[in-house]
This record gives structure tokens, C-alpha cells and sequence, in this order.
């Protein structure tokens, strides 16, 4: 265990490797009528830019858990931020439309990487006094970025062009591999599998390795909140301000994103003093459904909104300290984060073109129905979910003391 000091200090390099993480979506959404002047005439196709990166994360989420197991989470970090890197110093040459689309591809393995193998090495190095504080403010690594990347990126878009927000990308993410190589413990890099699995090829029994991390109550219960999480907090994002007085929806549009961190790094790190992390996470939707409901009695209030997306941060922060929790092996740490990877990706894939849809269908009631139910579902899987780990733990607990 390193020094407090040094502590820190990596858990906020790690944090800065995700931001750079969060920056490979950030760099196309935030800016991509821009991207699409540089396009003319792809129309729908542009929003492959974005999506192809979820696409390789749901696909192969798991899988990168796996492989960490396999290589290490140093190694797997490190080898993610460098591929980003050329990557991002490529897309400068702003090359082909199919040209950029492969290298997206590319950018969601380095994607992957990161989101699997940060998270695994703050949870490994933070002290069990601060794990769930770390935890949390890894949690705000998606929402930071996306707001970085308004407030820097766009004027620098306006001024220079999208090549040099890709320049800054590239520059960012080469700075945290190399200060990460140069100060992350070479003990972070051993296998955190020792058992045969390592031996087997990745792709091997892809289907069984799936059954089983979802089928242990304990790796798939952060994810499987993650989904319902992740499948509405961006839509509501794009959404809600949209029904907002006109005057009121700038404020409003800025505000919510800001909420929901506001809330994980305060109230969400208090609660997981006295609460389990699951606890906080199944609060956090309680009070989501809450106000989804208040808000169609309401439409037009601009307070409720912010209020639903700071709930949502209770889900954000504590869903990442539930995997330590959780989970005691690093293997299993790691697997538990590629399952989240992979949900989350899922939801970001399905959450917004599905609100848009009920809503173009529909009307504002039915949307906001939508979004209770979901958030209903997340509460009862966690509720069973939780039910399932006492039965795995009483059953446990009888077999060692029959054990003579």
C-alpha cells in the first residue's frame, strides 16, 4: 500500500486516465455538428461515430475483464492509453469517413481497457478507510469530461478546428501513460487469476463465461443496476431540458450533468458511511422514480430535473464502491468491472433512441412511466439480487460448519 501522499496522487492519475476514457465519447457528441460539416452527406451514419465505441464494449466487456486477469491491470492500462493515444493523434489527419469509422473501433478497445483496469487499481490501492470516497470520484469520470470538453473543447474547436481537440486528446492520454508507467507500482501489473482460466484463450467458452458472471449474484449486482442507470441518465440528459421553459433550459441543461456529481461526492460518500453501497445504489433509484413521477405532475419546474439526476448520482458513485464490496478477489473485481463496461455500454446503446421514441409515440406521461418502470426493475433486481447473496452466504456459512 503506498504513502497517503502517493496514494492520492495515483487514484487521481487513474481518475485522469479516465477522463481521458470518458474523452473518447466526449470528443465526437460534444462536438459533432462540427464532425459532420467535416462529412457532408453521411446524415444517421455520423452517429456510428459514437455508438461503435458502446457497440465494442457490449460485445466485448467481459472479455476485457479477462484479459486483465490474463495481463495484468498495469500493463492492460498502460497498453489502453497508448492505443488511444495514436489513435487520437490519427483521427488529427481527419482521414476517410470509413477510415475514422475503424478507428473507433480501435478507440473502444482502448475504451474498454481503461474503464476495466482504473477502476481495478484504485480499488487495489486505495485504503479501506478511503476506497468508497475513490470509488466515488471515479464515478464522476463520465460527467466531468463531458463537461470539460463543452467548456474547453468547443472554443477550441471554434478557434482551431476538431483536429486539435483530437491533438489534445492524443496529448492528454500519452501524458497519463507515461506518468502512470513511470509511478504506478510494478506489483500492479501481476495476474490477479491464479487459476487455469489464465491458460485458456479469452474468446474460449465466451457464452459460459457470460452465464457465469451474471449468474453469481455478487460480480453481476453493480452492473445490472448500471444498466438501468446508464440506459436513462444520458437520456434524460438530452431530454428533460428539452420540455424546460426556453428561458430556464440552458441553466437547466448546464446544471443537471454537475447535480448528479455534486451529489456522489457528498451525500453519496456520507450515505456509504453508514449504508452498504447496494443500500445507496437502491436509494438512489427509489428517489429517481420519485421525482420521474413528480415530474409529470410538474413538467415545467426546473428544479426537478436536477434533482433527478443528482438521485442518479447516488447510483453512479456507489455502484463502483459496491464492486469491492462485493467482490474480495481482484479477479473477480475485475470481471465484475467488465460486466459493468459491457451494461453500461448496453444502456447507453438502448437508453436514448427508446425515451424518444415513447415520447415521439406517446406523450410526456408515458416517457416518464417508462423511466419509473425501469428504475422500478433496478430496485427489485437488487432486491433478489440481494436475496440470492444471503442464500449463497447461509449456504456457505452451513458447509464450513459441517466441516469437521
Amino acid at each position: 500500500m503506498p504513502a497517503p501522499g502517493r496514494q492520492l496522487f495515483l487514484i487521481l492519475l487513474l481518475w485522469g486516465a479516465g477522463l481521458g476514457a470518458a474523452g473518447q465519447f466526449a470528443k465526437f457528441s460534444v462536438v459533432l455538428p462540427e464532425v459532420a460539416a467535416l462529412y457532408p452527406g453521411r446524415g444517421a451514419t455520423l452517429g456510428f461515430l459514437v455508438s461503435l465505441v458502446s457497440c465494442v464494449g457490449v460485445i466485448l466487456g467481459l472479455i476485457a475483464g479477462v484479459m486483465l486477469n490474463r495481463i495484468g491491470a498495469r500493463r492492460t492500462l498502460l497498453y489502453s492509453l497508448l492505443l488511444g493515444a495514436a489513435v487520437s493523434l490519427f483521427q488529427t489527419l481527419l482521414p476517410p469517413f470509413p477510415v475514422i469509422l475503424a478507428s473507433r473501433v480501435l478507440e473502444g478497445l482502448s475504451h474498454l481497457g481503461i474503464v476495466v483496469a482504473a477502476p481495478t487499481l484504485i480499488s487495489t490501492l486505495a485504503s479501506t478507510r478511503f476506497r468508497s470516497l475513490a470509488m466515488s470520484l471515479w464515478g464522476t469520470f463520465f460527467g466531468v469530461a463531458f463537461a470539460l470538453t463543452a467548456w474547453l473543447g468547443l472554443p477550441l474547436v471554434r478557434d482551431y478546428g476538431v483536429d486539435a481537440l483530437f491533438l489534445l486528446h492524443a496529448i492528454h492520454m500519452a501524458l497519463m501513460a507515461c506518468l502512470l508507467a513511470a509511478l504506478l507500482p510494478a506489483s500492479a501489473n501481476s495476474s490477479t487469476e491464479a487459476n487455469a482460466d489464465t491458460q485458456r484463450h479469452p474468446f474460449r467458452d465466451y457464452l459460459p463465461r457470460h452465464r457465469q458472471a451474471y449468474g453469481s449474484p455478487f460480480i453481476a449486482a453493480p452492473s445490472c443496476g448500471w444498466l438501468f442507470y446508464a440506459a436513462t441518465f444520458v437520456a434524460l440528459l438530452t431530454v428533460l431540458p428539452t420540455l424546460i421553459p426556453a428561458d430556464e433550459r440552458a441553466v437547466v441543461a448546464g446544471i443537471m450533468p454537475l447535480a448528479s456529481i455534486a451529489v456522489s461526492m457528498t451525500l453519496g460518500v456520507c450515505l456509504l458511511r453508514v449504508m452498504t453501497a447496494v443500500q445507496v445504489v437502491t436509494l438512489g433509484f427509489v428517489l429517481a422514480m420519485l421525482l420521474a413521477a413528480l415530474f409529470v405532475m410538474l413538467p415545467t419546474t426546473a428544479w426537478i430535473p436536477i434533482a433527478l439526476t443528482g438521485s442518479l448520482g447516488l447510483v453512479q458513485g456507489a455502484s463502483y464502491a459496491a464492486i469491492p464490496q462485493l467482490n474480495t478477489s481482484v479477479a473477480d473485481q475485475a470481471i465484475a468491472y467488465g460486466t459493468m463496461a459491457q451494461t453500461g455500454n448496453m444502456g447507453n446503446i438502448i437508453g436514448t433512441p427508446l425515451l424518444l421514441a415513447v415520447l415521439g409515440a406517446a406523450d410526456l406521461p408515458i416517457m416518464m412511466a417508462t423511466v419509473v418502470c425501469l428504475y422500478l426493475v433496478a430496485i427489485v433486481l437488487q432486491l433478489l439480487l440481494g436475496r440470492a447473496r444471503a442464500r449463497r452466504l447461509s449456504i456457505d456459512k452451513g458447509c464450513v460448519q459441517q466441516t469437521p
